[in-house]
């Protein structure tokens, strides 16, 4: 009774996570560790480690493993630029990929468990969407802030995160409610089915973050591929999408110059863009550590060194100047980090680990194209995909949702251990 009443307790913890995310990180972050010493707890009490010998739980402890290592400051020439701060933030990531085996192996091994999980992302993606409306369509959101300078929609949030959350949050949200409204008889909720695809790419169109677009687009195509019902109905939302693409010189002139006139200056000369200084700066700084990298946030911390002013000479790009933003808080890639936090070997572990990840949430899915699954394998693959902008890894507010969704996918892919508590085959 106790151990049932401490799954109650952790199961709530998770439920407040993804409002942490959107509001409060510290909240999420105090869920997670619950949610972490609970399950630990629980294990040991049972002598039940099934968990721990899965091959991915295995694959992501080697990465930790390797960058604590590459992060841990020892008195040799390159290794670890962030000193101990680096090290204790690379050694903390070990949180997350608990978090994520709590939820496969213990709290969502059960229907009810998953539902509710399933429901507090859809609730978290349907809060963006009706914030990012508001905010267009009155000027502000429910906090009385304005869209940003750059045009971009905020939605709930002060700065402008909601492109890319929203991304990741909005097949899961949309695909299991729209599955079910075209298979019912009659056209009525056929149209709702295709409206809602329709207002829910457009609304990720209209936020006017460039990545959030594209990993729309993204997760348009692999919805496509495994639910073949909804083809005609994202065919007809993206359609309609760069309808309002093309329009919004006139529904929305600063969203157009974000999404389209930024986007051109970016790709006409990309090695001389912020990204491509960037890209070439943290290539530079792995090739010259090859084999350990410059450890966790080395990055952030050794990039304004003179000795990486280098371009690529193999691939015609000329040095870097700090002065077009070469140097940031991180690389702005989760590959390109991997391979500067860590070297070579660093970057292989991860690169592995991502394909696992993905593989293991597309499993089954052409047998089954369960919606749910489907809406997980595409927030995935938006983390995973490699031609991307993104945040730090594994920064909390961005990268907490994909640890979520890790562990909710391989709950319902069924890769759990069978069952991994006693008491969890009968709630």
């Amino acid at each position: 009774m106790q151990s049932e009443k401490l799954r109650k307790l952790a199961l709530l913890c998770v439920m407040l996570v993804p409002l942490g995310l959107l509001h409060a990180w510290v909240l999420a972050e105090i869920c997670i560790g619950v949610v972490d010493v609970l399950f630990l707890a629980q294990a040991g009490a049972r002598r039940d480690f099934a968990w721990a010998r899965q091959p991915w739980f295995i694959l992501a402890s080697l990465w930790w493993v390797w960058l604590v290592v590459c992060s841990t400051p020892l008195p040799l020439p390159d290794f670890a630029a962030d000193g101990w701060p680096g090290f204790i933030q690379a050694f903390l990531i070990i949180r997350l990929i608990l978090f994520a085996a709590a939820l496969q192996s213990w709290l969502l091994t059960t229907p009810g468990a998953r539902r509710a999980a399933w429901s507090v992302l859809a609730l978290s993606a349907a809060w963006i969407a009706v914030e990012s409306w508001q905010q267009y369509l009155t000027g502000h959101n429910i906090f009385g802030w304005p869209r940003w300078g750059d045009g971009s929609l905020t939605g709930p949030f002060q700065k402008p995160r909601a492109g890319d959350i929203y991304a990741h949050l909005m097949f899961i949200a949309v695909l299991p409610p729209a599955m079910a409204l075209l298979a019912r008889p009659g056209w009525p909720p056929r149209l709702a089915g295709m409206a809602l695809a329709v207002l829910a790419t457009i609304t990720a169109v209209l936020i006017g973050q460039r990545m959030g677009v594209a990993f729309a687009g993204l997760g348009l195509a692999v919805a496509a591929v495994f639910l073949p019902r909804l083809r005609l109905p994202l065919g007809v939302a993206l359609a309609l999408a760069i309808a309002v693409l093309i329009a919004t010189p006139l529904i929305s002139p600063a969203t157009h110059g974000k999404l389209v006139g930024e986007t051109q200056r970016n790709f006409h000369h990309f090695s001389q863009s912020p990204y491509g200084e960037i890209f070439t700066r943290a290539t530079v700084m792995g090739l010259q550590s090859p084999l350990h990298g410059w450890g966790y946030r080395g990055y952030r911390a050794a990039c304004m060194q003179p000795r990486f002013n280098q371009g690529l000479p193999a691939l015609g790009i000329p040095p870097t100047q700090t002065a077009l933003s070469a140097c940031n808080l991180h690389p702005q890639n989760f590959y390109i980090q991997a391979f500067s936090d860590a070297g070579f070997p660093g970057l292989a572990l991860f690169v592995a680990l991502m394909l696992y990840w993905t593989w293991l949430a597309a499993r089954g899915l052409w047998r089954n194209p369960d919606p749910v699954r489907v809406g997980l394998l595409i927030g995935i693959i938006n983390y995973t995909w490699p031609i991307a902008s993104t945040d730090e890894f594994p920064a909390l507010y961005m990268l907490g949702w994909f640890f979520f969704f890790i562990g909710l996918s391989l709950a319902c892919a069924g890769v759990a251990p069978n069952p991994p508590f006693v008491e969890a085959k009968n709630v």
